[in-house]
């Protein structure tokens, strides 16, 4: 089974392309226990409510920096979300922004797909296809490369001209070039006419390019502008990802509520119904 099949069959089964980002702060999780314990308890009494109303997202992107903070506490609680994602059905997107060559790359991809686990990682493409081709020796994993990010000061490199053209431009060409299954973009909400000229490209080539879309939610993007653009390129919705984070895990900061996992699951549904294929 391919990555993106893999995708398709979430969408399908789940109704949307939404992902759920998952950073734990600790200052924003509203009980003090350790870490772990803190991490596991607040995901999985979301992850149960999930459950209980038929509302799932159709991909997770644990950002690992989140739990390496917190030591092995907070990676034997990566461990855990991880197996209970699997245990919904639900794909796994390591975001670790991994970038460098060889031996290094080598254990990298053994790390993110043997110990982890995850269905797919997040890729830097800086050092060239010597940093991603081993994680493209994994047939059956996706891989995302950084092509147009969703931060202000992303254009500061991103939008660099090569002979015309901007540097993220071009990494779209490469991402074409090495013609990889599974092999996809990071494309940021918060830049939707490159996002329009980036779908628009990879439709053209006739290859399947899944995209990560972050940037929804917080950082200012709409999933329905998103949603729209992948509809007016004639795009697969089902290959693709939007992602919101904070927006979902947080909820209930800007709402005020005292029910935690609750408000998370409205914010998760209103995504989900923005998301909806």
């Amino acid at each position: 089974m391919t990555y993106t099949h893999i995708l398709r069959e979430s969408a399908k089964r789940f109704g949307n392309i939404t992902c759920m980002g998952i950073d734990p702060d600790l200052d924003k999780i509203p009980f003090k226990e350790k870490p772990r314990e803190a991490i596991i308890r607040f995901y999985s009494e979301i992850f149960e409510a999930m459950d209980s109303e038929a509302c799932h997202p159709s991909a997770i992107k644990p950002n690992i920096a989140f739990f390496e903070q917190y030591g092995f506490e907070g990676l034997d609680a990566l461990k855990s979300i991880i197996e209970s994602a699997g245990q919904y059905g639900i794909p796994v997107i390591l975001d670790a922004k991994r970038g460098d060559i060889g031996k290094t790359a080598v254990a990298y991809a053994k790390n993110i797909f043997d110990f982890w686990n995850a269905d797919s990682v997040t890729l830097h493409p800086y050092l060239g296809y010597d940093s991603i081709g081993p994680f493209m020796e994994y047939k059956n994993k996706g891989a995302y490369v950084q092509v147009r990010n969703s931060n202000p000061t992303a254009k500061e490199i991103q939008d660099l001209m090569v002979d015309g053209v901007p540097i993220y431009m071009k990494v779209a060409e490469l991402l074409l070039k090495w013609d990889q299954a599974g092999l996809g973009a990071v494309v940021g909400a918060t830049y939707p006419d490159e996002l329009r000229k980036l779908s628009k490209m990879f439709v053209k080539s006739g290859k399947e390019i899944p995209m990560l879309i972050p940037g929804v939610g917080r950082q200012g993007g709409s999933a329905t502008e998103v949603m729209n653009i992948l509809r007016e390129t004639e795009n697969d919705l089902a290959i693709h990802r939007i992602n919101s984070s904070s927006g979902i895990s947080y909820a209930y900061i800007n709402t005020g509520s005292d029910d935690y996992a609750q408000a998370a699951i409205d914010a998760l549904k209103k995504l989900n119904e923005e998301t909806k294929i």
